[in-house]
């Protein structure tokens, strides 16, 4: 790029170092004031598994799924909805996950389904994040959060993640109040289908019609350190349609991609890590900043290429998944 504009890498360079004394403080402003300071749990795979079905509870032990996610929403029949709470409690009690984060998906906040979806898993101990469903304004998340604070134990209820769902148009005009309506908001996932009822979209093989709202809701998911989940691949049998998706939510920028079968979880969380080659030249980027900065040096150059804050940026956020 800097070749383009007719800036060789090394004059660049010498301007850059020539601003590193007060270049240097606001680096180490950056670094306080870093976006990554939050743990980062990876949520490669975001997999459903239907809260009323004991024999698909059970099934998600044997999923090697970054997150799983008892359903309590769409999966699960009204008339179910009081027997699945119960199934969903035990299950987050008794089953050992390991390192796969436990999650639920409740009913969103204006059916009138989640206070007692809430009142029913709260109580666990072992709950790690709250997926909320239909979030169409921060007044669904501060709901979420007030039951939260009541009824969590004290020791956990600060440390419970919420992903919120975009599904509707207002939900996508009003995003900047969702990102930052509470610090235990973590990530958005993008629900296609729901988005596409509610504004009247024809859902077509080529995605082209959920450009503009997926990459919006990726752009506010970044601006505010947050996850962004993508779409759920409808047809769960088409291997090589599960790849393109993927191939095309990681250039969008997604970090993750919903599952609803299990055959699906090991392309997607293949699809979204990092590669080796990757993750050797983001370790190179970061070993030379720091070595680069203690000697009062700013941007650098690393196999002909100049690298800067954005460069270091990109490398400590894929760093921080792997």
């Amino acid at each position: 790029m800097l070749s383009l504009l007719g800036i060789s890498a090394k004059s660049a360079l010498i301007k850059n170092n020539l601003l590193s004394s007060v270049a240097s403080p606001l680096i180490s402003q950056c670094k306080n004031n870093s976006t990554l300071s939050r743990k980062y749990i990876k949520r490669r795979a975001l997999f459903n598994v239907k809260g009323s079905e004991d024999r698909k509870l059970l099934a998600s032990l044997r999923t090697n799924a970054d997150s799983i996610v008892f359903d309590l929403e769409d999966g699960v029949a009204y008339n179910r909805k009081k027997e699945a709470r119960v199934k969903v409690f035990n299950a987050l009690e008794k089953f050992d996950l390991g390192k796969k984060e436990k999650a639920v998906r409740i009913n969103c906040v204006s059916s009138g389904l989640a206070e007692d979806d809430l009142k029913s898993v709260l109580p666990s101990s072992k709950l790690e994040a709250l997926v909320i469903t239909k979030v169409n304004s921060d007044k669904d998340i501060k709901f979420v959060c007030n039951m939260i604070d009541d009824i969590a134990p004290e020791n956990v209820r600060k440390n419970i993640r919420l992903i919120a769902c975009v599904e509707s148009a207002m939900s996508l005009m009003n995003l900047k109040e969702i990102c930052t309506s509470d610090p235990r908001v973590d990530a958005l996932v993008f629900a296609s289908e729901d988005y596409c009822a509610d504004t009247g979209m024809i859902r077509t093989r080529s995605r082209k019609e959920l450009m503009y709202a997926r990459q919006a809701m990726v752009a506010h998911a970044h601006a505010y350190n947050l996850q962004a989940i993508d779409l759920v691949c409808q047809d769960y049998k088409n291997d090589d349609i599960l790849r393109e998706e993927c191939q095309e939510g990681r250039e969008f920028g997604f970090t993750g991609k919903q599952a609803i079968h299990p055959r699906q979880i090991d392309i997607i969380q293949e699809m979204f890590s990092p590669s080796e080659k990757d993750i050797e030249y983001a370790r190179r980027i970061l070993d030379g900043f720091k070595n680069h900065t203690s000697k009062g040096i700013g941007a650098f150059v690393l196999d002909g290429k100049m690298i800067d804050q954005p460069v270091v940026r990109w490398a400590e956020r894929l760093m921080a998944r792997v």
